[in-house]
């Protein structure tokens, strides 16, 4: 058997007239991520550590915020685009664990909707999906609310 380990990192903007995507569920909050598609930080993440542990470059080689086809795309049909492509290259998800940081809202009530949502496209078990979340303890950009980040970390295996 094989592992490969990837790590993926996203961050938007965070401003007033878009819903706020999370993990592939909308979470109600008075601002929404800004972003050519729907900015969802955790599902950004996600996609770079899987294409990064699978040696298949980045989100934006893949699906890039100059390509029209994109714009408010929701970012849970790239994972699901990722996950065919790795997986037909003979890879799968072993376990992934993502951490969002986030001053405001908060995301205890809708991690376990997140974990059922990306567990569901990634075809594993809720138990391979670890989800997070913290804050910046009011300092920089996260700690001002201006924007919200995540970073995934995944482990892949080819059986």
């Amino acid at each position: 058997m094989s592992y490969r380990v990837g790590i993926g990192h996203d961050v938007h903007r965070l401003v007033v007239g878009r819903k706020l995507m999370l993990g592939g569920i909308e979470v109600p909050h008075t601002h929404g991520l800004d972003g050519h598609s729907d900015a969802d930080v955790v599902m950004h993440a996600i996609c770079d550590a899987i294409l990064g542990a699978a040696g298949f470059g980045d989100i934006g080689q893949h699906f890039p915020d100059t390509d029209p086809q994109y714009e408010g795309m929701y970012s849970s049909l790239f994972l699901e685009h990722v996950r065919k492509n790795v997986h037909e290259a003979g890879w799968v998800v072993e376990n992934l664990d993502v951490i969002i940081l986030a001053e405001e809202p908060k995301l205890q009530e809708y991690k376990p909707k997140m974990k059922y949502h990306i567990a569901r496209i990634l075809n594993v078990e809720q138990t391979q999906v670890n989800i997070k979340a913290g804050t910046n303890e009011g300092l920089g950009f996260i700690g001002a609310q201006e924007g919200i980040a995540a970073y995934a970390v995944v482990l892949l295996k080819k059986p």
